[in-house]
């Protein structure tokens, strides 16, 4: 089947934060010295020209979303952030109602900033706040309050966006159940519109992986879990992603281009983008240098890129799945030719295992995990590995 073009997004990666947290294994830098905004933003814009000269017509269409994640993208000023989005706009068309989200780390702003971005054209603001709770805060490493988180929500609010999420974390050390919910009540008292609420995990190359803390069992991990799915429900947030909930209609336009096996393009150190190619018929992954320096001395020539490669055929049920089956709705059945150009039948036997499971609905118009499928999803993804 002929591949269609599907949505395109722009990922635009801020490496830098003030400390390393102990659990992050995102490719985020701590300060040493003074960043260097204007090198950086030169080369961000420089990255994507290269970019769209060399992915061409594929990568000429209106975004319909752009995140400044991190790091921390709120180490940025202002100006700094409206810079870089008048260069996207110099080069790419904004579709109607493009969302443009800011991560922000509550312990990095300033008094009066959030005006300042709102004027730079952010729409969407992403907090990560990860507890409530200080001397939980103080466990993870984080450099903030939280009366800074809330503050700082508040300030978001006065300055007038109307679109917020938080991040938040559960099963942190020495947390209970009661301490995990009681995170949560004081996220939804905030009203914000979008929450990530997701389990925190020992990732390889940590300080945490390293020297674990004292966490909580799965069993206890999976009460803060099906509890907090309760209360937020009661609340009006909608769960339609494994972490991601949402009320008023307000889910994350550009998580849902991710995992709807959507492309984006991704400039700065450490980016990915995937484009889909509708005259040669291929899907192509590209990652950028991870290391703010190497990407600052190559950000305008081909030492940028650190890889470069297209999909295989066999590798694509898998990375369509990887994302799609996230979604607590799943994705209508017809979208899997649509976005990666192969037939159904490719992926029959994986489908017929995963019902035969109760991990995967017995549904020909919808794909989409069980109940059961959800709580194994790394299993279930798995059906769909090559042979």
């Amino acid at each position: 089947m002929p591949l269609a073009a599907p949505p395109l997004s722009l990922y635009i990666h801020i490496p830098w934060c003030v400390k390393k947290c102990p659990y992050c294994d995102f490719n985020s830098h701590a300060l040493r010295e003074g960043i260097p905004l204007g090198t950086y933003v030169d080369a961000l814009l420089a990255d994507l020209d290269g970019d769209l000269a060399d992915f061409g017509e594929a990568a000429r269409r209106p975004l319909a979303s752009v995140f400044f994640g991190g790091g921390t993208p709120s180490l940025f000023t202002p100006a700094a952030i409206g810079r870089i989005l008048d260069g996207v706009a110099a080069r790419l068309a904004f579709a109607p109602g493009a969302e443009v989200t800011l991560e922000a780390n509550p312990g990095t702003i300033e008094h009066g900033r959030f005006d300042g971005y709102r004027t730079a054209g952010v729409n969407r603001v992403s907090f990560g706040v990860q507890s409530f709770d200080d001397a939980m805060l103080a466990r993870l490493g984080r450099i903030h309050s939280s009366d800074e988180a809330t503050r700082a929500i508040d300030e978001a609010r006065a300055a007038g966006f109307d679109n917020i999420n938080l991040d938040l974390m559960y099963a942190l050390p020495h947390q209970d159940l009661a301490g995990a919910l009681a995170d949560l009540e004081r996220a939804v008292a905030l009203a914000p519109e979008h929450l990530s609420h997701y389990q925190l995990t020992l990732e390889p190359n940590t300080l945490f992986a390293a020297k674990p803390p004292p966490l909580p069992d799965s069993d206890s991990a999976w009460d803060m879990q099906e509890h907090g799915q309760a209360l937020l429900a009661a609340h009006g947030y909608l769960q339609y992603e494994v972490s991601a909930y949402a009320r008023g209609g307000r889910r994350s336009a550009h998580n849902l281009n991710y995992w709807t096996f959507g492309d984006y393009l991704g400039v700065g150190a450490g980016a990915h983008a995937k484009l889909t190619d509708t005259t040669t018929g291929t899907i192509r992954r590209r990652a950028k240098q991870r290391t703010p320096r190497a990407y600052l001395e190559h950000a305008a020539g081909p030492r940028r890129i650190a890889t470069d490669t297209v999909v295989a055929a066999a590798d694509l049920p898998f990375e369509f799945m990887m994302n799609a089956l996230r979604l607590v709705d799943g994705v209508p059945m017809a979208l899997f030719a649509q976005r990666t150009g192969l037939s159904v039948d490719a992926i029959g036997d994986a489908l017929a295992e995963g019902v035969r499971r109760d991990w995967l609905a017995d549904d020909g118009e919808q794909l989409r995990a069980t109940a059961d499928g959800q709580r194994f999803l790394n299993d279930v993804i798995g059906l769909f590995l090559p042979a």
